[in-house]
């Protein structure tokens, strides 16, 4: 496996494809304004290596090129010996599974899930063995084996090493990752069932500590160079039975090597702000900052937008929560993103999709544009100042600022952005997102007649400027103006028609981040006469950046 960046040259590609829908360049410095967003990316823009959509099945029509290979324990494993069950069928969560022999047979790359922890998962003689029964039943009326317990780890562990090692997994050109470690309703990792165990009894914190350390250690064992394709499915502060003891596992996980995974960007304001796994963390001003090494081999961060209006959900604006939720992964620095065509809404949002398809897996040196999503969002789960750390503060909370990539927001004297009423999202797709005021403005009453913006140097050489086009995506009422101003000049400025829409206004012209505006700035947006809402603001190389992948 590659063990950098530069060595990710190697690593694979699935989706060759540019983009559908090409970027247009102004001819001259007057700027171009359309109607609506604008999510178009240059021509020569391709998906990075190792990123892009998975599913159940691979559909390359839509850009989706990894399927599922998906297998029960009892399944493969139906007897104690060594060997492996390659032509069995098996089922689990109401899917039947062809034999694992079948599916490994199909062309094309896959990832992998190995259904165990259920009661009627897991094989029969592994339950007499180690003399374990259900510790609870889940919410899909799903009854469950302690996985944690040493006799049935010992064994599922050994099933792992056979499918991963003995079968050619691992060293399978097209195995892209395998959900780990295997356990609960759709092998996602939640604490329904080992906070049932320890409510009866069944469990201390100080064997399931030793134990998930165990868990780690045997999988990044098993794995070797290539433990970054085994993708751990729980989050950070978990609804856990140990309060903070369980609150940074997932972090444990990705140091030791492991990928990670969470399901629930959906929920794009909640829960995910304070991320250690991904390396995200709420700054003092409220702002989202990513700390994060760069890949060390072939390391999965993922998640899956897929529940819009589904799995309990019904978003009042499904396209509005599409947009939201994938800004969310891509702020995370995602590379992996698990769609449902259908259930995903690709088609009503094909541009934008295919605009997240081009951006995944991309670092600030390779990637076609840094963005910046201008707003003030509530993560209700840090507003109890109770729960869960007291100590734990910033402007605004439980408001977040921004969603930012490589494009920063800047408060300064004449250009403090105040929060917008114009687009205003209240529990959707679910009461717990919170409210998202979606823009911010300036306040001329107040002296601040701009917006200031910082662009990260390693998107942009400090040292000199580039053509760039600056794309601003801005509410189109009252009857004022608006231009930006960079270290060499101002552009022309966009008059406002007060239509009430929203409108994206594209210009072209030299800039680079060695921030020489007041306040260590590098781009501003200064508006006239009214008030401006501004929603989006993105940065967009017109050549490709000077990095060999």
């Amino acid at each position: 496996a590659p063990t950098s960046v530069a060595e990710l040259s190697s690593a694979p590609v699935d989706d060759h494809a540019g983009p559908e829908f090409p970027l247009r360049v102004p001819s001259g410095r007057r700027p171009v304004v359309r109607a609506g967003d604008d999510w178009t990316v240059p021509a020569w823009a391709r998906p990075a290596a190792y990123s892009g959509f998975f599913s159940e099945s691979a559909l390359p029509a839509d850009h989706v090129q990894v399927r599922s290979v998906d297998v029960s324990w009892a399944q493969i494993q139906p007897t104690e010996d060594g060997a492996l069950d390659l032509t069995s069928s098996g089922e689990a969560q109401g899917m039947f599974f062809d034999p694992l022999g079948e599916q490994l047979a199909e062309q094309g790359p896959y990832w992998v899930r190995l259904f165990a922890s259920g009661v009627d998962w897991a094989p029969p003689w592994v339950v007499d063995k180690c003399g374990v029964g259900p510790v609870g039943t889940d919410y899909d009326g799903q009854q469950h084996l302690p996985i944690w317990d040493d006799c049935v780890w010992t064994e599922l562990s050994a099933t792992w090493r056979r499918l991963l090692v003995d079968q050619g997994v691992l060293g399978d050109p097209d195995f892209r990752f395998a959900y780990v470690p295997g356990g609960f309703t759709w092998v996602e990792y939640d604490y329904e069932m080992i906070s049932a165990a320890v409510r009866k009894g069944l469990l201390t914190e100080a064997d399931y500590l030793a134990w998930y350390d165990r868990m780690l250690d045997d999988l990044a064992e098993i794995a070797g160079p290539q433990v970054g394709q085994l993708v751990f499915t729980g989050e950070d502060y978990p609804w856990g039975p140990f309060g903070k003891d369980d609150d940074l596992l997932a972090t444990r996980a990705v140091r030791r090597g492991l990928g990670v995974r969470t399901g629930i960007t959906e929920e794009s304001n909640f829960h995910l702000s304070e991320t250690p796994a991904y390396g995200s963390h709420v700054g003092p001003d409220g702002h989202l900052v990513v700390r994060r090494p760069d890949p060390t081999g072939l390391q999965v961060f993922g998640t899956e937008n897929e529940c819009y209006v589904d799995c309990g959900f019904a978003a009042q604006d499904p396209s509005y929560d599409v947009v939201q939720s994938n800004l969310k992964a891509l702020q995370l620095r995602m590379n992996w993103v698990y769609v449902v065509p259908g259930d995903s809404l690709l088609d009503p949002n094909r541009q934008h999709w295919d605009w997240v398809r081009l951006s995944l897996g991309r670092t600030p040196e390779t990637s076609a544009d840094a963005w910046v999503s201008l707003r003030d969002a509530e993560d209700t789960f840090w507003r109890d100042t109770r729960w869960p750390f007291p100590d734990r503060r910033w402007r605004g909370r439980p408001f977040v600022r921004n969603l930012e990539r490589w494009l920063v927001q800047v408060d300064a004297p004449g250009a403090v952005a105040h929060r917008s009423r114009a687009d205003v999202h209240r529990g959707d797709p679910t009461p717990e997102n919170g409210v998202a005021f979606e823009g911010l403005r300036t306040d001329r009453a107040a002296g601040d007649t701009a917006l200031a913006f910082r662009v990260d140097p390693r998107f942009l050489p400090a040292g000199g400027s580039r053509g760039v086009l600056v794309k601003v995506t801005f509410l189109d009422r009252g009857r004022g103006s608006f231009r930006l101003r960079e270290a060499h000049g101002s552009t022309p400025a966009v008059r406002l028609r007060d239509t009430g829409t929203w409108r994206t206004a594209t210009w072209r012209l030299p800039l680079g981040a060695g921030h020489l505006l007041p306040h260590r700035t590098d781009l501003r947006i200064e508006a006239r006469g009214s008030d401006l809402t501004v929603r989006f603001v993105r940065v967009v190389r017109l050549r490709p950046p000077p990095v060999v992948e």
